[in-house]
């Protein structure tokens, strides 16, 4: 028997309840880890309050990310073997696969290698944040060399991933912040300007940062009140 974490109803944390399971062996495509770490994400809260993409089927299971070590392989699996190190990466439906457990399940094709130099919790807590930043500013964006970029919630997992990536491709991260207390850090995380939300006027200072260019891609993984704001920033 394994512990396993589900729900039976949406709500806040409370409903997570512990249960005693026997997890199957895994299916064809599918890998069973041994668990020594999960992430979490605010899409896994938003999915236990049944306001994510997909609603929960009850009981359900929950979560998206976790790392440890191979213990049971099913049909078709080559280049994964019992006893390694792999993270999971979140492609999968919480419907179908969860990893708040100490033994899981999951589908190969979302079963990584774990990077040698990260530990087990730094290999969980990476992938649904650079994912969605890749996705948005490489895949979807098309950002390049000598791009503004424009972030808010710049602070987040989400956005610190976005700054580091546009430093990676030689863009220009622009952070946004509501306060000063963390402008100091986000310099230090490699933000090359910082624009505090509650004192400055945000197309003004992105037409002063820019020198009147405007930002090339406004990055908004909040999509709140702010939104028709950012949309005057970038060039016209």
């Amino acid at each position: 028997m394994t512990k396993t974490i589900q729900f039976s109803e949406a709500g806040e944390p409370s409903v997570l309840s512990i249960i005693d399971e026997s997890v199957p062996a895994p299916a064809a495509d599918e890998v069973q880890i041994k668990v020594h770490a999960i992430g979490l994400n605010r899409a896994e809260a938003m999915f236990r309050r049944g306001q994510y993409l997909e609603a929960p089927t009850f009981p359900a299971r929950i979560g998206y990310e976790c790392a440890g070590t191979v213990k049971a392989v099913g049909e078709n699996i080559k280049h994964i073997k019992v006893g390694d190190a792999v993270s999971t990466i979140p492609n999968f439906s919480m419907n179908q696969y969860g990893s708040y457990a100490e033994l899981t399940n999951m589908p190969i094709t979302a079963v990584t290698p774990h990077p040698e130099n990260l530990s087990w919790e730094q290999a969980t807590s990476v992938w649904m944040q650079y994912l969605t930043a890749y996705g948005a500013l490489i895949d979807i964006a098309k950002m390049k060399a000598d791009d503004f970029v424009l972030i808010p919630a710049a602070s987040s997992s989400v956005g610190l991933a976005a700054i580091q990536l546009c430093n990676l491709m030689g863009a220009t991260p622009i952070a946004m912040t509501r306060t000063v207390d963390k402008v100091e850090q986000l310099h230090q995380l490699g933000a090359e300007h910082v624009i505090i939300s509650e004192q400055d006027d945000v197309v003004d200072a992105v037409m002063a940062i820019t020198e009147d260019r405007g930002v090339n891609i406004v990055f908004d993984p909040v999509a709140g009140p702010m939104l028709s704001k950012l949309a005057e920033a970038p060039p016209h």
